[in-house]
């Protein structure tokens, strides 16, 4: 972007010069925050679409990238042994609570079903070398 607005102005006077590189810095942040934003924007939609795993930006170097995150847990050693017979009290602020009942009923299980894999999936470490897949294409509106 800098080279193009520097080419148009170089046709201009020195005034002209200096404004386009003002401009040119100007622009290109502000361009990039707006990529940065379409890129999120595209992450959400493609991970609603998911039957599992999300999809996430990540900036390496100056470079955006969709990941996606495979999110199956595979049932731990731990969880096959305890039988589902530990018991805690949540309590919970209404809005939350039906917040979690929706969750569940999206993926066709139990509230605490849902409970037990998503505390499953986020205390378990990830290997990021297994579960990095790089998202190429374009997208379309």
């Amino acid at each position: 972007m800098r080279e193009d607005l520097a080419r148009v102005a170089a046709v201009g006077d020195e005034a002209t010069r200096r404004a386009a590189g003002l401009l040119a810095v100007a622009l290109e942040s502000a361009v990039a925050r707006r990529l940065q934003e379409a890129l999120a924007e595209a992450a959400l939609e493609l991970s609603g679409q998911l039957e599992r795993g999300r999809v996430e930006v990540r900036i390496a170097g100056s470079e955006p990238e969709l990941v996606y995150i495979d999110e199956s847990a595979p049932e731990s050693p731990e969880a096959a042994n305890d039988g589902l017979s530990a018991r805690i009290t949540l309590r919970l602020p209404e809005t939350l609570k039906s917040r979690l009942e929706a969750a569940a009923a999206a993926n066709a299980v139990s509230v605490n079903t849902w409970l037990v894999q998503t505390l499953s999936r986020a205390l378990t470490p990830s290997s990021a070398s297994s579960s990095r897949h790089r998202l190429t294409g374009y997208g379309r509106s």
